[in-house]
């Protein structure tokens, strides 16, 4: 059986989408391993699935899998391509969409342009420091800040952030990280903007992380590196996060005291068919 996908990125994060309110996947896990495949499948960093809300709370629902296989709990990356498509597929008329994920529901505002969806805001809620499911203070951790945005990171400000590669590997891994752990490499710029490079947990290097963008953020914040707004600029483009400090209304939409926002672009790339594994 042939499935229709759409392949999508946001800052060259880019992901499988599978529209599962037509196309049902029996075993998703083995998907996205076989179709993530960049010399045998289509390429990618995981496979997402949009399904219906089981929860009135929400509009639709979102899963995500690794390249890996494993499932992630969020991805803000493709949250903001989910918008686009429900969006730019006909699929919905709403610019606000309430999506529902492994870490609770997400509110999607879509920002319009000549019809289309220029960029996407994800108010990704509020930052958690502390956590003894996710981290364990370990005393031969290289030294970095904790952020769980719903799913766990460590952040690392340093002059070398080309270590992604050789250092991400093994602290994802780490002892300190019960599940495993998303690692960000950071380092401010002379312009203020933060440079990041990041390590995903179950992918390897990628071209961008939204909770990870989020995460450095606010780590950056908390050390006094920058304000509670940052441009935070990735392998594949730059995303605008602001951790809020007060309520106040955007456009419309009320920004809440201590949630993070996350705006940037989606963009699509391809559709085609594939089979199951």
């Amino acid at each position: 059986m042939k499935i229709p996908f759409t392949k999508m990125h946001g800052c060259g994060n880019d992901y499988i989408y599978v529209d599962v309110m037509l196309h049902p996947i029996a075993d998703p896990e083995a998907c996205a391993i076989a179709w993530s495949d960049r010399h045998k499948g289509i390429g990618s960093d995981g496979l997402v699935l949009i399904g219906r809300s089981p929860i009135v709370e929400a509009d639709y629902s979102m899963r995500i899998f690794n390249a890996d296989g494993s499932e992630a709990m969020m991805c803000g990356n493709a949250s903001r391509c989910i918008g686009k498509y429900l969006y730019e597929k006909g699929i919905t008329e709403k610019t606000e969409i309430r999506l529902l994920t492994l870490s609770g529901v997400k509110h999607l505002y879509l920002h319009l342009a000549e019809g289309r969806v220029g960029a996407v805001t994800v108010d990704m809620g509020e930052p958690v420091f502390e956590d003894e499911s996710l981290f364990e203070e370990s005393h031969d951790l290289v030294r970095g800040t904790f952020v769980s945005m719903g799913n766990p990171h460590y952040v690392i400000f340093t002059d070398n952030i080309d270590q992604v590669g050789a250092t991400g590997r093994i602290l994802e891994h780490h002892p300190a990280f019960p599940q495993r752990c998303n690692i960000e490499f950071a380092q401010v710029l002379p312009d203020h903007r933060i440079r990041t490079r990041v390590w995903e947990r179950g992918s390897g290097i990628t071209e961008a992380c939204g909770t990870g963008a989020c995460a450095t953020g606010v780590a950056a914040c908390l050390q006094g590196r920058s304000g509670r707004r940052s441009q935070i600029v990735m392998d594949g483009g730059t995303l605008s996060i602001e951790w809020c400090e007060s309520d106040r209304m955007v456009e419309g939409h009320v920004f809440q005291k201590n949630h993070v926002y996350m705006t940037g672009p989606a963009e699509f790339v391809f559709d085609g068919e594939i089979e199951c594994p």
